[in-house]
């Protein structure tokens, strides 16, 4: 298949692997422009760690060029960068394509859908609740994998697209993914932002002073407390809404076989330019707050991480979040984002 990547992060770069591996043709398309200026040159993205080798790519010019005559869409970009390139997309897809958000924030499905409904057109939009590999760009067009995920929660907008955005999924990937009920239940299924506020909150200074230092040892005793205490505001979001999620530990069983650290050494950020912070405040603690008060529960401690964080980068992060202004999330009642996650716009 040929898949147009929307993105030229480690994200982007490590799905371009895969997908050279399984036999399909990627072609990447930058925003900006920066994150391919190297890959434009050389056409192959190195890759180290899992999996290991050079792997042919293209490099699209503009995001009309890298969409069309694709099969798939994957948008592989910080959370901060969705909206925009949502809105483009929307205008270039036609029938037949399929989109895959990795991973979805706040749910940005949902806006990508509302603008295929303006349009009068449908396609199946498939949301990861996180990405399917860890991995980090090391140079101009080298990429580090330091674990392909055995499974990743997915949901399929609108629901009756379910079988044909699955079949896209496993036609490139695999057998790597667990169907979940709808949209909601992915976004409660993301841990990301819960582990990367217990960890970069407990190890705030290593990062300011920019030292290195290794994420299994700087996530202590205290820290898995914190993470747990998290993790059951998580769970009791989840059973508000009446959805069925993974709690943190069974998350990492399947990531690393293991409910333990990781098995590899996996360095911390060592700036405050992180996207553990300045992604996942906004766009993932600030998401289950919002749904939190649309339920009805109580989130202290996610509302307490928002306002320290706030606090130590002196500068308003969940305003940042434009996502859920867009869709008017805080406005609606449970019910009816309930019933939007599962038949998207146009039902």
């Amino acid at each position: 298949m040929k898949v147009a990547i929307l993105g030229s992060g480690a994200a982007a770069f490590g799905l371009a692997v895969v997908l050279c591996q399984n036999s399909h043709d990627p072609v990447l398309w930058s925003p900006s422009g920066n994150g391919t200026s190297d890959l434009a040159q050389t056409a192959r993205i190195m890759s180290e760690g899992a999996i290991e080798g050079s792997f042919p790519v293209s490099v699209a010019k503009s995001c009309t060029h890298a969409v069309k005559d694709a099969d798939a869409v994957i948008i592989a970009l910080p959370a901060i960068g969705h909206r925009a390139v949502i809105e483009t997309l929307a205008r270039d897809l036609t029938a037949g394509q399929s989109v895959i958000i990795s991973a979805q924030s706040s749910f940005g499905a949902l806006l990508l859908d509302r603008e295929l409904a303006a349009r009068d057109l449908q396609v199946p939009i498939v949301a990861w609740n996180t990405t399917l590999l860890r991995s980090r760009k090391v140079g101009g067009s080298t990429v580090r994998i330091a674990t392909y995920r055995k499974k990743v929660d997915m949901a399929v907008l609108p629901k009756t697209l379910e079988s044909d955005g699955t079949a896209v999924c496993e036609a490139l990937f695999g057998d790597r993914f667990n169907l979940r009920s709808d949209l909601l239940a992915v976004t409660l299924s993301n841990v990301n932002a819960q582990s990367h506020m217990a960890l970069c909150l407990c190890n705030f200074t290593r990062m300011e002073l920019g030292e290195q230092w290794d994420q299994n040892i700087g996530k202590t005793e205290a820290v898995r407390r914190l993470e747990a205490a998290l993790d059951d505001e998580r769970m009791a979001l989840a059973a508000a809404f009446g959805r069925v999620v993974r709690t943190l530990d069974e998350h990492r069983l399947l990531t690393h076989g293991s409910t333990s650290a990781a098995p590899i050494k996996t360095l911390g950020p060592a700036t405050l330019e992180t996207r553990y912070i300045l992604e996942d405040v906004p766009f993932g603690l600030v998401t289950l707050v919002t749904l939190g008060d649309l339920s009805g529960t109580d989130m202290p401690l996610h509302k307490a991480g928002i306002n320290i964080f706030e606090t130590l980068y002196g500068r308003p992060l969940a305003s940042e979040n434009d996502l859920i202004p867009a869709l008017g999330l805080d406005r609606l009642r449970a019910e009816e984002l309930g019933a939007i996650c599962q038949a998207g716009h146009a039902g």
